[in-house]
């Protein structure tokens, strides 16, 4: 249990000095001898838990999304209704990424960001079906003819698409995107793409 543990709290050293070494350095600095650096982890100790050093870019892509997710998916969960729901995913996820733009850079600016989830489980050796999907959680009010029947991957694109590129956006020219009044306009337009008629 020790050595488990132990094993743990590497893991997590090396996603932490990963996403410092990001935020400091961008893409040009983040490098393997970089991140072993600032961790004090050895070269070999990395390969050991992710393979190589993509597989620990792609771990850390798996672990910011993980953290944006489980922020916005909470605040759904304890949503009453299908339309306050989508408001709420669209803001929570707005309100992280200022709140943490480290994480919020590396999830939509590096060159890592064309990642899936998947790929940082199986670089980790995880099977990827655990990992929260959006449209999972949208399941009861689609089944109560709140949310159109669509497919998953469509009611996905829909509700976090535009979330996403506004993120980028405001990553990039802050000055031009108010995250506060994208946040009000994009929960009443997501909601009008993925409603029921008539609901």
């Amino acid at each position: 249990m020790a050595k488990q543990s132990r094993g743990e709290a590497t893991v997590e050293r090396l996603l932490a000095a990963a996403l410092e070494v990001f935020a400091a350095s961008g893409q040009a600095g983040f490098t393997v001898n970089a991140v072993t650096k600032a961790s004090g982890v050895s070269l070999g100790s990395l390969y050991h838990h992710f393979g190589s050093f993509d597989g620990l870019a792609a771990a850390l892509y798996g672990h910011c999304l993980r953290q944006t997710y489980t922020e916005a998916l909470g605040a759904v969960d304890r949503a009453r209704t299908a339309r306050t729901g989508i408001r709420a995913f669209v803001t929570t996820y707005l309100r992280f990424i200022q709140a943490n733009p480290d994480v919020a850079r590396y999830l939509h600016g590096s060159a890592y960001s064309s990642y899936l989830a998947v790929d940082a489980d199986r670089a980790r050796g995880v099977e990827p079906d655990h990992f929260p999907r959006v449209a999972d959680r949208l399941r009861r009010w689609v089944d109560a003819g709140e949310i159109a029947a669509l497919p998953g991957p469509l009611l996905e694109v829909l509700v976090v698409g535009p979330v996403a590129v506004a993120a980028h956006r405001w990553l990039a020219t802050p000055e031009e995107l108010d995250p506060e009044q994208a946040a009000r306009v994009l929960s009443d337009r997501v909601w009008a793409s993925v409603r029921a008629d008539g609901t």
